[in-house]
């Protein structure tokens, strides 16, 4: 079992005075965005040393392409095993995404086709990375805005054979499935009870905007009422899982940003009090 468990946020440049100057025990870890942190020397990693004092660390990544054609990037993949020493992270993530290709990162995470040949693709790559960093990694599933005609099978029978065979972990964003099962017409429960339960390493929680009739993922809104109970609903699938807020615009104030971490706690007690009494608890 993995040593951090309870809530989290994530750790933006906003709050750094707040984090430093007293103490925050309204939260129990912090999610670093790893490549603002992958640099030789300067603030990030003078804030980020002050910080880790204090807190344990997971670790978020955005470029590691792993759904991507071009060869994995060696000298990325040794920055970020250098930051892993560095931080010593209850875990890293990155996302079931593609970046960019022939070497330009577009900065962007963008939709894979769920085919066998991503499948056997991916899973080979995730599979190297662990073998690279020495550890398990953990994959988020994405929220997408369209879907292949080359598709043949659905997002949760994807995720849940790659984490089977590249032996990795979940990083199951809620609002992602939400944010997705509104753009394609699924049901958003279907997907949570089709995720085996004990690959869920951490949970993620964010807002989103609606724009022309779909929902986009813009982590710059309050969670809303129908993620909160979709959030339930995984609880009671998975047990009690690392949870934290994602909040990358529009950024409040530390506090209010808590009292939001605080409802997570309300809920999580909840879906827990209503769940089997043999429920596995997978934090």
């Amino acid at each position: 079992m993995n040593s951090i468990q309870g809530f989290g946020v994530g750790l933006r440049t906003e709050h750094y005075a707040a984090f430093e100057s007293e103490p925050q025990k309204r939260v129990d870890w912090l999610e670093i965005l790893s490549e603002n942190y992958m640099v030789p020397g300067g603030a990030p990693l003078w804030h980020l040393d002050r910080i880790r004092r204090d807190f344990p660390m997971v670790m978020h990544g955005v470029s590691l392409n792993i759904g991507g054609s071009d060869p994995l990037n060696l000298d990325y993949l040794r920055d970020l095993k250098a930051l892993v020493h560095r931080v010593q992270p209850g875990w890293v993530s990155d996302h079931l995404c593609w970046t960019g290709t022939q070497g330009m990162n577009m900065h962007d995470l963008l939709p894979v086709p769920y085919t066998e040949e991503t499948l056997r693709h991916i899973s080979e790559r995730i599979q190297r990375v662990q073998d690279f960093l020495g550890r398990r990694l953990v994959i988020e599933n994405p929220s997408t805005y369209i879907a292949f005609a080359a598709d043949q099978m659905p997002e949760w029978e994807f995720v849940g054979e790659m984490l089977r065979r590249a032996d990795c972990e979940l990083l199951l964003d809620v609002n992602n499935v939400y944010v997705s099962s509104v753009n394609h017409g699924f049901d958003p429960r279907h997907y949570i009870d089709a995720i085996p339960a004990t690959r869920v390493r951490q949970i993620h929680l964010a807002g989103h905007e609606t724009h022309d009739g779909y929902l986009i993922d813009t982590h710059d809104q309050p969670v809303c009422e129908a993620v909160w109970q979709l959030y339930g609903y995984t609880l009671q699938h998975c047990g009690s899982v690392p949870t934290m807020i994602e909040r990358d615009d529009n950024i409040p104030a530390l506090h209010a940003l808590l009292d939001e971490l605080d409802q997570a706690r309300v809920v999580h007690a909840r879906a827990l009090a209503r769940a089997p009494a043999t429920q596995e608890c997978t934090a």
